[in-house]
């Protein structure tokens, strides 16, 4: 099993470096490759199993698509054949076709989903989420100069379904994008060791659905204990 964590040392705002992290510790078999900005990546000249790529700032977000860009073609092809993608915070607005910014000016990114995000750099949003995959709940986190709009060809799929936070974008149940096994929110946390039933989902599209959970007691106490906090609505939605 290999698993590609891109641009480490751009994607590691709100702790998302420690999905990572989690995964290296439930799969301690698998070899890990960690590509660097300049490096060409792994999975351009040969299979992988996952392709992990977190948050980072908006400076990062542009040397981050010009780095993908060349191998756009490739990651279609990938996801396409069930490659699986764990991509969250602000580095999933680089799969959608741009991002606009306040003064007109746009980012091109990879364009593989119908999908655009728009910048407002004095409007940052905070809130708790609280939403759904399939059957389970997910808690977590969100922190975004950026919310994401639909483009103009058919509706890409959602990852979750919201309750409470915003889903792509504030008034939106739609939340992150789920195309095969490619899995991209905005949700933060770090959201793998946060959620050990979504982890366990992602695990067994790996084929190590009977793989324990690194420290799996306290990360289903605390997930159990979020929950409840994030359910009350005497629990404020939004903050900061």
């Amino acid at each position: 099993m290999r698993i590609e964590v891109l641009y480490p040392e751009l994607s590691n705002l709100f702790g998302d470096a420690a999905n990572a992290g989690y995964l290296r510790r439930a799969l301690p078999e698998a070899e890990f490759i960690q590509t660097p900005l300049k490096a060409r990546p792994a999975f351009a000249d040969g299979e992988v199993s996952l392709i992990y790529l977190g948050s980072m700032t908006e400076s990062g977000q542009s040397h981050a698509a010009a780095a993908l860009m060349p191998y756009r073609e490739r990651m279609e092809a990938l996801i396409g054949g069930g490659t699986a993608f764990l991509v969250t915070g602000n580095a999933l607005e680089l799969f959608g076709t741009h991002i606009e910014n306040e003064d007109g000016s746009r980012l091109e990114t990879l364009g593989l989903f119908e999908l655009y995000a728009r910048r407002r750099m004095m409007r940052r949003y905070n809130s708790i989420y609280l939403g759904t995959f399939e059957t389970i709940e997910i808690v977590g986190f969100q922190s975004r100069f950026s919310h994401i709009y639909e483009g103009s060809g058919p509706p890409v799929p959602a990852l979750f379904q919201t309750a409470r936070g915003a889903g792509r974008r504030p008034g939106q149940a739609e939340e992150g994008v789920r195309a095969g096994n490619f899995l991209g929110t905005c949700v933060l946390g770090p959201l793998l060791p946060l959620n050990p039933p979504f982890t366990r989902r992602l695990l067994g599209l790996l084929g190590a659905e009977e793989r324990p959970l690194p420290y799996e007691a306290a990360a289903e106490a605390a997930y159990q204990a979020r929950l409840a906090e994030f359910r009350d609505p005497a629990t404020g939605e939004e903050y900061g």
